[in-house]
């Protein structure tokens, strides 16, 4: 059991703050690399094979049919003649074939024959200095993984995700390497995980972020709102979030409660953990989802509350207004019997009057709230 304790010490020290961690993703192919094929091995007993020069994945499996063990072939957007040799290697359906070459698939789970086939979403925090109604919150990548009994290839796409590192932390445990390939894809099932559970965090600073805008009192003690377009651009960012959460929940399921042979017995009960930590994180973005329903409703609802008390403003002024432009209108249409127009006290007397009842009109309505 110990042994299987090291596997979560192997996979959780990538489970860091993606505002911090500037070593997490890969963003480009490694230039030594004259292929899609990123990296090659045979691995037995736990230990990585040195050879001295790099296998192919003919040279690679070959070995491994002949003196035991497994391969493990990394792939970086491979074009449809450049896996087509691989997967005739190895027998790949041709329908995960085509879905690996492809992209842009749903989190899956599906059995061909000897394989497991298995699609992950990668999510990266894109980080910004600002949020606007044009901000990228989070970018997606992809990760396929085909299970064999004696091989282990992974398909990625997007320019993030390196699982380099994810490798040489699995090479550095031999004992956790020789429970074979259903232990490289718990760890990269973890691992991914855990970049879902950093994601949110910082979407969660985001949105509260938002939240303190919408409902933090502006002039006069009046809450002042944002800018909507902001709000329902973090929303988009936030379904883009829950397309690749969401799917994955069955599959991760699937691998901690169905037996299946190319599962290690030992390796299934981990699964469990990651299966736990897809729920966890499938809640937050739900929550994520209806906390920003409810702040653009606030929003818009904000929005209307001003601009009606900017109409009772000018309702309230154009009363006011109104008492001295009738006075005006009456004295100025220059009739010659007007009442106390030839009166010495006249002017003051109907100016007195006419303050007199703005001021009136101005107390009450300010009394009643409108102004």
């Amino acid at each position: 059991m110990s042994m299987i304790r090291d596997l979560r010490a192997v996979v959780r020290p990538s489970r860091v703050s993606l505002r911090k961690d500037s070593g997490a993703y890969d963003t480009t192919r490694d230039p030594a690399t004259p292929s899609a094929v990123v990296d090659c091995a045979v691995y037995r007993d736990g230990r990585r094979l040195q050879t001295d020069k790099p296998l192919t994945p003919h040279q690679a499996m070959r070995q491994v049919r002949r003196d035991g063990g497994f391969v493990w072939i990394g792939l970086h957007e491979p074009t449809e003649a450049e896996f087509s040799g691989i997967a005739g290697e190895f027998g790949l359906h041709p329908l995960a074939v085509e879905d690996a070459v492809q992209a842009h698939q749903r989190p899956k789970l599906e059995r061909y024959d000897d394989s497991l086939f298995t699609v992950f979403k990668t999510i990266h925090y894109v980080e910004h200095d600002e949020l606007t109604a044009n901000s990228e919150v989070v970018e997606t990548g992809e990760v396929m993984c085909f299970t064999g009994r004696d091989f282990f290839i992974t398909v990625r796409h997007g320019g993030q995700g390196s699982l380099r590192a994810l490798r040489h932390r699995l090479q550095d445990d031999p004992e956790l390497l020789a429970k074979g390939p259903s232990a490289v894809l718990h760890a990269i099932a973890d691992h991914v995980v855990d970049g879902y559970i950093a994601v949110a965090d910082a979407v969660q600073d985001d949105i509260d972020e938002v939240e303190t805008e919408v409902f933090s009192p502006g002039r006069k003690g009046t809450p002042r709102g944002t800018d909507a377009g902001r709000i329902y651009q973090l929303k988009r960012e936030v379904l883009e979030f829950k397309r690749a959460v969401s799917p994955l929940l069955r599959p991760m399921q699937l691998l901690s409660e169905r037996p299946m042979r190319l599962i290690d017995p030992d390796i299934q009960k981990y699964f469990r953990d990651v299966a736990d930590h897809v729920a966890r994180v499938h809640e937050q973005v739900i929550g994520f989802d209806e906390l920003l329903n409810s702040i653009l409703q606030a929003n818009l609802a904000q929005a209307s509350v001003a601009q009606n008390e900017d109409m009772r403003k000018i309702t309230s002024w154009a009363a006011i207004i109104a008492v001295p432009t009738m006075v005006c209108g009456v004295y100025g249409m220059n009739f010659d019997y007007m009442p106390e127009t030839h009166w010495k006290y006249s002017y003051p007397v109907i100016m007195g009057i006419t303050v007199g009842i703005c001021l009136g009109i101005h107390r009450t309505l300010k009394r009643n709230g409108w102004l």
